[in-house]
């Protein structure tokens, strides 16, 4: 007899699933196929995401079960850690910070006695309308990969499996349970793919399907994604389970099409449909055993491994793991305007500071779906600001619905910092039960929220505005009329610690914009919340912009800082299968910052349809004043590939490419250099 025992290498872990599959009933296979449950009352009347899920396992063979709980900012089980979401999290640029956020997580699902993660939400944002934008990373397929890639690593250190989702082509959020979406195959391969293969890179144990149609099949169905490319060409190891209640449509289509897990419960994966599909030689036994055995496969992989540390409960939200949130929060902020310096304020120069907006007090850290970190351990915008300034200086408060006082307020204080933006109710997962969340209709503020704004600028020189939300908010009805613009997302249970540091110049803001700011909505692809059936096209966001010479509000990668850096020096060799890059980066301005360092390749000598140009690598440097360093970004020479739809392969053009490096996007704000690929 075979023993289960701490430290199992992958032969023993195979053998034993081996003989498993060998001795196990097939009513005990197919249990390792399905979630062991979940109610209406569970889910609606007492909260999702109370307790773990638990999903196969086997007592007789001493496989332990799968148990579930949900992301991205956080476990969502109470009192858990609260971070910034993943869009705050993308606009830090901060591989490092993210595999830490990831460590924390991965401490926290154990403690709460977990060991599935199924928060590594790494859809493209291919238009901000999309109602869990705030879910994701950004954009760009290369960031989002990078920081999907991070997260999985931290999470997976502490024996937690991760789950990469949704699998694929996830957009819309209204429509996410009949949209079918099309696309041509580059699309698919240079867009849509490259940040889920990233994960599956590093050893993702696990993917989620999405519940949309992709070229007229459930992904949760669909065998041209599960089967060929995740499971042959991509080799993923892991398995492969559904999004949760609907992601699954018919016992056939789930299993012919690659899907190994139903979640929560059986529905069509129950014994008698399945063995009657069996019977009837529409499935065949080996799609049972491959399925069961690379979930207990996956289970023995991170329940054998010995643990790096205890987890006990006193873990959860702990002062160190606040502390990770607080950074996370500080280094999110995008700072988008400062005229005159109005910012940072001085703490010694102000008197009396106005806060006018009802979100300034509102525990506000995104969408109440799937996502939600349920906790009240949260420093408001105004908590935070009052603690930091102490008895030093006279804060006087306004939500906005008196007129007159916001007028007179506003008039008598030193700097009047406006709040302004989204809130759980505008977007987020669509929970049509609860009434809430779905797809933005409009990327523009509240009118009365406009109103706010404008009514404090007419009587305030020094007017702050502050948005909170999770994706691209369009401003031209009113950016022009204020000083200052600092976007603070959804910035978890610190935000308003980490603001007050940022607003008083404690911290310097270092966020870059992970994805564009249109000055037109027009400019971005077509998008309808409400849709049976759309294409999408290989190009968007910066790429879209570039492509058709439209000037953004804000470009993708943007972001000031309190201080000012200055590039140099820009060289690049090709060696060894790399591009590698070197650029001088100094500090010219009176305060320490850090940069983030944003390297892109272009195309424009492509004998094939390609972007203009692509970010390739990144890299975030801190600086004192008057102090220079040398950045170093390395690209692999493969990562220039384009799929040939013809060949089905990936191929690497011998012309002439150019490097470009800087501070975003942006042409006036890159250094480049030309460089040949010839080998």
């Amino acid at each position: 007899m075979y023993n289960i025992a701490k430290g199992m290498n992958e032969k023993e872990i195979d053998d034993y699933v081996d003989f498993v599959l060998k001795n196990m009933s097939l009513e005990d296979k197919v249990k390792q196929m399905v979630g062991n449950g979940i109610n209406v009352k569970v889910l609606f009347d007492l909260g999702f995401g109370k307790r773990v899920y638990d999903a196969a396992g086997s007592e007789k063979y001493n496989i332990p079960p799968l148990k579930f709980t949900d992301g991205p900012r956080g476990v969502i089980i109470p009192g858990s850690t609260c971070f910034p979401v993943s869009m705050a999290r993308g606009a830090s640029w901060d591989v490092d910070l993210e595999e830490r956020v990831g460590d924390v997580i991965g401490k926290e699902v154990r403690a709460h006695g977990g060991n599935l993660f199924g928060g590594v939400c790494i859809n493209n944002l291919r238009h901000p309308s999309w109602g869990r934008a705030q879910e994701t990373y950004g954009e760009d397929t290369f960031l989002i990969g990078e920081l999907g890639a991070a997260l999985v690593r931290g999470v997976q250190k502490h024996n937690v499996m991760a789950t990469a989702k949704h699998f694929a082509a996830n957009s819309i959020e209204k429509s996410r349970f009949k949209v079918n979406v099309k696309m041509d195959e580059r699309t698919l391969r240079e867009v849509y793919l490259p940040h889920f293969r990233r994960c599956v890179e590093v050893g993702c144990a696990t993917v989620m399907s999405a519940y949309n149609k992709f070229r007229g099949k459930f992904c949760g169905h669909n065998d041209y994604l599960l089967r060929k490319i995740l499971k042959d060409e991509w080799n993923f190891q892991g398995f492969v389970h559904s999004d949760w209640v609907y992601g699954v449509k018919d016992t056939l289509g789930g299993i012919i099409g690659g899907l190994d897990v139903e979640m929560p419960r059986a529905k069509y994966y129950k014994f008698k449909k399945i063995e009657e599909a069996l019977q009837d030689g529409k499935i065949s036994v080996s799609m049972i055993d491959q399925a069961a055995g690379r979930v207990m496969r996956t289970i023995l992989r991170y329940t054998t491994k010995e643990d790096p540390q205890i987890y006990e409960p006193k873990l959860i939200g702990c002062d160190e793991h606040r502390q990770v949130a607080l950074e996370a929060a500080e280094k999110c902020m995008v700072l988008l305007k400062n005229e005159n310096d109005v910012l940072p304020l001085d703490k010694k120069k102000i008197v009396k500071l106005g806060i006018f907006g009802k979100l300034a007090r509102i525990r506000n850290t995104g969408d109440h779906g799937s996502s939600n970190v349920n906790t009240k351990k949260v420093i408001t915008p105004l908590k935070g600001i009052r603690e930091y300034v102490g008895d030093n200086i006279e804060i006087l408060y306004e939500d906005g619905r008196n007129v007159q006082n916001v007028k007179n307020t506003a008039k008598e204080v030193d700097a009047a910092i406006v709040f302004v933006g989204l809130t759980y109710k505008d977007e987020g997962e669509y929970i049509h039960e609860l009434r809430i969340g779905g797809d933005r209709e409009n990327l523009s503020l509240h009118k009365d929220h406009i109103e706010l704004i404008k009514l404090i600028a007419e009587q305030n020189d020094n007017c702050i505005v502050v948005l909170i939300g999770g994706s691209a908010i369009v401003m031209e009805e009113w950016k022009n009329q204020v000083p200052a613009i600092l976007m603070a997302w959804y910035s978890g249970m610190e935000g308003g610690k980490a603001l007050a540091k940022i607003i008083f110049g404690e911290v310097n803001p270092s966020g870059k914009l992970p994805f564009t700011i249109p000055i037109d909505p027009k400019h971005l692809p077509f998008f309808k919340a409400n849709i049976d059936e759309i294409e999408y096209g290989y190009y968007h966001g910066y790429t879209l912009f570039e492509k058709e010479g439209y000037e953004p509000a804000f470009p993708f990668g943007f972001g000031l800082s309190y201080t000012t850096f200055d590039y140099s020096n820009l060289q690049v060799d090709v060696n060894e299968g790399k591009i590698i890059a070197n650029v001088d980066v100094n500090n010219v301005g009176t305060l320490a910052g850090d940069e983030i360092v944003q390297l892109y390749i272009g195309f424009e000598n492509s004998q094939i349809e390609r972007p203009l140009k692509l970010l390739k690598g990144f890299s975030r440097v801190s600086l004192k004043p008057n102090k220079k360093k040398n950045i170093k970004i390395e690209v692999p020479t493969k990562n220039l590939a384009w799929f040939n739809p013809k060949s089905k392969s990936w191929e690497v053009e011998k012309i002439k490419y150019t490097l470009f490096m800087g501070s975003s996007s942006k042409n006036e704000d890159l250094l480049s250099i030309q460089f040949n690929i010839e080998n």
